[in-house]
């Protein structure tokens, strides 16, 4: 026994001891309850799906933000511009504005400035067109009646073999003077002061009418005209009168 129980042999018992005690304590007593590796595997791929299904964190910005219903918003905005529009065009008319008014209500995509911003460009084209004698260009503005008018004096001046030479320098003064809806048919009227310049000559070459030289002014009312239900956003050229 003694021989046993030598000091060698018991420094070897504790020391087996001892990394007997530190495997327990890092590797743990089997319970029945362990989970596997394929166990583990499954609960990670399970954590990993619910990270992308859950709803993501309040404080985290979204990449593409939700779009903000502004409908209301945005056609409060319209009808404010629209009625500065009409209280500044219609310049304290209350025939003017009214007729405005009924106007955007049967066509919601009416605006009194944008209106007569084509109508401006579409003056230019036109005296632009008539002096070129533009057929084409006249036709597609024009309502029949009108363009009847503009094409027979195109007609009467080339059969005299007369020329026009012409420049459009500017509108100085433009005004709606006239809206009203007659049924579906709206009308506007606008009054042009215009300045051109402009020289008509004989065959030869003469001066006969204006002046290449020196800009005149001439004043016209053109009313421009649609059907609010058609499907033809144009306006056409249906009347002038010419003041000057």
């Amino acid at each position: 026994m003694d021989e046993f129980f030598d000091i060698p042999t018991l420094i070897v018992i504790g020391i087996a001891i001892v990394v007997l005690y530190r495997l327990r304590s890092v590797l743990g007593t089997r319970t029945g309850n362990e989970r596997t590796p394929m166990d583990r595997q499954r609960e990670a791929a399970a954590k990993m799906a619910s990270k992308t299904t859950t709803k993501p964190d309040d404080t985290v910005v979204p990449m593409r933000p939700r779009p903000v219903d502004n409908s209301n918003e945005d056609a409060e905005r319209r009808l404010r511009k629209f009625e500065t529009e009409v209280e500044q065009l219609s310049r304290g008319n209350a025939e003017i504005a009214a007729g405005l008014r009924a106007i955007g209500e049967a066509d919601s995509t009416f605006g009194p400035k944008s209106f007569l911003e084509g109508g401006k460009a579409a003056y230019e084209m036109i005296v632009t067109a008539f002096a070129q004698g533009d057929r084409a260009t006249l036709r597609n503005l024009l309502e029949k009646d009108v363009y009847d008018g503009f094409e027979k004096a195109i007609k009467d001046r080339e059969a005299a073999g007369n020329t026009v030479d012409f420049t459009f320098v500017g509108l100085p003064k433009v005004e709606i003077i006239d809206a009203e809806l007659d049924k579906r048919v709206a009308a506007v009227t606008i009054h042009f002061d215009a300045e051109v310049v402009q020289a008509t000559r004989d065959s030869e070459g003469n001066l006969i009418e204006g002046n290449a030289d020196q800009v005149q002014t001439i004043s016209d009312e053109w009313t421009f005209s649609r059907n609010t239900k058609s499907r033809d956003p144009n306006w056409k050229l249906v009347a002038t009168n010419q003041l000057a």
